[in-house]
């Protein structure tokens, strides 16, 4: 077996977790102190702030004109329960699951709202369903990309354009590193401290004219709470979508995601970001495939995410482990990654088959990465010798 030195070069940020992720370069917390703290959100001051938020989100995003953009409590999941108990019931829906995320959904809609006329399309961590099964004319769930698998779909071909259900997406991974399909999108969600780097607690809600219209037209059978409600009378509370928030939010937490907006911006927005995400899985894909001991879950490398990648441990040896035998292999090399300094929290997702999981979203370095790469070799090499000394 090979054996690594300890490499000399460090990565300047090790901040490669999936979420929270890392701030954008060069953020101090000096960005923040525009913030307007100690003042109502429904201040002139708060509102002006929460409707430059959404503005801005539009424009690096690409949101079409036509679609209305909320900022909602509890992160992407407020976003995405808020989308599931306002919108299904109407008409049949296929929920699709290939990862936690996206199996907590089907729990959802199956266990607690219980919807009478639900199709299950699911598949095991490192692939996607079969997509091309989905019935359009019912309700479709899905994620764009899936956070704890590192698998995404290539992009949104397989929807219609004419459909008769509606799309609900949860892009929290993906939006800001990989184009979503708009107009193959009725609903979309995303939170803050993904590709952009910001702080959690907040979600985001997009909505096409056709889910708006969903809302103003269906009532659904149960009652809903009041951070959920987003019609009155039958008609969409546009307050929402304008900057008036259900529940009070933290401005110091939307003045760092107007930082992190104003940054995307400032580098060529969403053309800027899409680039560097790539170009940060490039480093990473490069390193697995000359590597004998490292591979990607992701099966398929047209569904390989660019922000979540996750990376199974191939190697003979500790591929006979057992399965607790695996898994104290990977959270080992984690944890001497972590203890060293030089990466924090890429350990696979607690659902997620043992390995790594190396962020690689927009607000990363790719110099970073590219520091990176050598310690992997250098922690496996020390597991592995610690693995042959025990046997």
């Amino acid at each position: 077996m090979t054996t690594f030195t300890k490499p000399d070069l460090r990565p300047a940020n090790p901040h490669f977790s999936s979420g929270p992720c890392a701030k954008r370069p060069g953020w101090s917390v000096e960005a923040l102190k525009g913030a307007a703290l100690g003042r109502s959100h429904r201040a002139k001051l708060g509102k002006s702030k929460l409707a430059e938020a959404i503005d801005l989100t539009r424009e690096v995003l690409q949101v079409p004109a036509g679609y209305r953009i909320g900022i909602v409590p509890a992160s992407d999941t407020g976003a995405v329960e808020m989308a599931l108990w306002s919108l299904l019931g109407a008409r049949g829906v296929d929920m699709v699951a290939w990862e936690s995320f996206g199996a907590g959904w089907v729990t959802d809609v199956v266990k607690q709202l219980k919807l009478p006329d639900v199709r299950k399309f699911e598949a095991p961590y490192g692939a996607l369903p079969d997509l091309a099964r989905l019935d359009f004319d019912r309700d479709v769930v899905f994620t764009w990309n899936g956070t704890t698998s590192g698998v995404r779909v290539p992009n949104g071909d397989f929807i219609p354009a004419d459909r008769k259900g509606l799309t609900i997406c949860d892009a929290t991974s993906a939006a800001f590193a990989q184009r979503l399909d708009f107009d193959k999108l009725d609903v979309v969600t995303f939170s803050w401290q993904k590709v952009l780097g910001g702080e959690g607690a907040h979600g985001m809600l997009i909505l096409s004219p056709r889910a708006v219209e969903r809302l103003e037209t269906y009532a659904p059978a149960w009652p809903l709470p009041k951070i959920f409600r987003m019609t009155k009378g039958g008609k969409l509370i546009e307050g929402i979508f304008k900057g008036e928030t259900i529940n009070t939010p933290s401005m110091l937490a939307v003045e760092d995601y107007l930082d992190a907006l104003k940054w995307a911006k400032s580098i060529g927005g969403l053309d800027a970001l899409v680039a560097r995400a790539d170009a940060n899985f490039g480093v990473v894909d490069a390193f697995v495939a000359k590597s004998p001991w490292l591979g990607h879950l992701a099966a398929d490398p047209a569904t390989r995410s660019n922000t979540s990648v996750c990376l199974s441990i191939v190697d003979a040896d500790v591929a006979a482990l057992d399965a607790d035998g695996q898994a104290a292999f990977a959270e080992g090399l984690a944890a001497a990654l972590d203890k060293e300094g030089v990466a924090f929290d890429i350990g696979a997702y607690r659902d997620a088959p043992p390995g790594l999981r190396i962020w690689c979203g927009a607000t990363v370095e790719t110099s970073d990465l590219e520091a990176l790469m050598p310690w992997l070799d250098w922690a496996f090499s020390a597991q592995k010798a610690a693995l042959k000394a025990a046997a």
